[in-house]
């Protein structure tokens, strides 16, 4: 080791590359250092005043009505944030490789020629170059439209304020602070949302009570044609849910729907308002996801029921265990384990099941003193703001509050499930 070589300081490497690329030179890394150097000014060159605008933009929201489109400036903003973060990703980057390169070649490494660096780069960064594409379309396609829309929460954007005829302005809290002080927010959100937990909890507990059940009966030796019935239970998941979900709409019409007409008229001289009643179109929606839900829960079941082994029901026949016994100790911790985190994303879809809601009598019917209908969830309440009252600004501020309750309990729930654990004896 040459003296040379010890009195290189890779603290000096760091301390150039505040300057892209210096750092990189100093390690006598020069084609790397003009890479660094060339990526640091083509962005200050291309980017830089896309930025500035973006950040008064984002802070401003615009300064002159019918010019300024506040929805553009916000947009701006905000690419402008995604485009600062992997600056300042690369720029700590070019400092922590100035930092260790030259950390290596204090310690006697020889800096690579100009095609072993490239062999070296092209083998490090080909799974950063495969997974690129996906990062780049993950911000762009999912982050950054739930970052407009997070924005969106705390300004004052609805249909008597909407660019570019107004300018949008930052109201801080005043949207949340609203859901639970003003009148007509504070009762239809309450109600909304214990709507919403109600459904969430009795429909995807029914749907999975009953797929076990079921696939428990069918899995006993001593039922015949297994595959037969099998299949027969699974052909409503076979149905799209939407089609369903229609046909359905139909059969309980208050009016000419065949379990009004045919069923109930004839047994109890007349039909039930499952239209028009709110507790009716509840329950009726209830049913309907039980029976959309469970073919997929009891395949599911069906499958983690026959790979449990048939030896430890011997041993426990042979230790004298009850029929309660032997499911209690095997068949049902053996189920949960393998299940727990797909019945939880039973559950979370289900808090956001738009579909069924919408598609079966419109979040309906209508509740005086509310603007949601009886049968909305918080989804559907929010698609009924965004796309027919366009109070953005409200509805922005409940799907963070849906997303804060989704995200906490699937959490929550995960960290206490013992399959995301690393050792569980069951």
């Amino acid at each position: 080791m040459t003296g040379k070589t010890e009195q290189h300081n890779s603290r000096l490497a760091a301390f150039l590359s505040i300057i892209p690329g210096l750092g990189q030179a100093y390690n006598r890394r020069y084609v790397k250092g003009f890479i660094f150097i060339a990526i640091f000014i083509a962005f200050l060159i291309t980017c830089s005043r896309f930025i500035n605008i973006g950040i008064w933009g984002l802070f401003t929201l615009g300064e002159i009505p019918g010019l300024d489109d506040s929805r553009v400036l916000l947009s701006q903003g905000i690419i402008s944030i995604i485009l600062l973060g992997f600056a300042l990703t690369f720029y700590i980057a070019n400092i922590v490789d100035a930092y260790k390169d030259a950390q290596k070649i204090k310690e006697g490494w020889k800096v690579p020629g100009i095609r072993e660096g490239f062999q070296n780069a092209w083998d490090k960064g080909f799974p950063y170059l495969l997974v690129s594409p996906g990062l780049f379309l993950l911000i762009f396609v999912v982050a950054f439209p739930l970052m407009f829309m997070g924005f969106l929460a705390f300004t004052d954007y609805n249909l008597y304020n909407a660019p570019p005829k107004n300018l949008l302005s930052w109201v801080g809290f005043e949207n949340f602070i609203s859901l639970v002080t003003v009148p007509i927010w504070r009762d239809t959100f309450f109600s909304v949302l214990i709507w919403t937990l109600i459904w969430t909890f009795v429909a995807t507990t029914l749907q999975i009570a009953l797929a076990f059940f079921l696939a428990l009966l069918v899995n006993d030796p001593r039922i015949k044609w297994k595959k037969f019935i099998r299949t027969v239970l699974i052909l409503p998941w076979a149905v799209p849910g939407f089609v369903t979900i229609l046909i359905f709409a139909a059969l309980f019409n208050d009016n000419f729907g065949a379990i009004n007409r045919d069923i109930l008229t004839p047994l109890l001289g007349s039909g039930l308002p499952w239209m028009t009643d709110p507790f009716f179109s509840k329950i009726a929606l209830i049913m309907i996801q039980v029976w959309l839900g469970f073919p997929f829960v009891f395949a599911l079941f069906t499958g983690v029921l026959q790979s449990i082994s048939a030896d430890w029901y011997e041993a426990a026949d042979i230790d004298g265990a009850s029929r309660i016994q032997k499911f209690t100790n095997i068949t049902f911790p053996h189920v949960m384990f393998a299940t727990a985190p797909l019945l939880i994303m039973q559950y979370s879809f289900n808090f956001n099941n738009f579909n069924i809601i919408y598609l079966f009598n419109q979040g309906g019917p209508a509740v005086r003193g509310q603007n949601a209908g009886g049968t909305d969830i918080l989804i559907s309440w929010v698609y009924g703001l965004t796309f027919e009252s366009q109070n953005y600004n409200m509805a922005a501020a409940i799907s963070i509050i849906i997303g804060f309750i989704v995200a906490g309990t699937a959490f929550f729930q995960f960290r206490r499930t013992r399959s995301f654990k690393e050792e569980g004896n069951i």
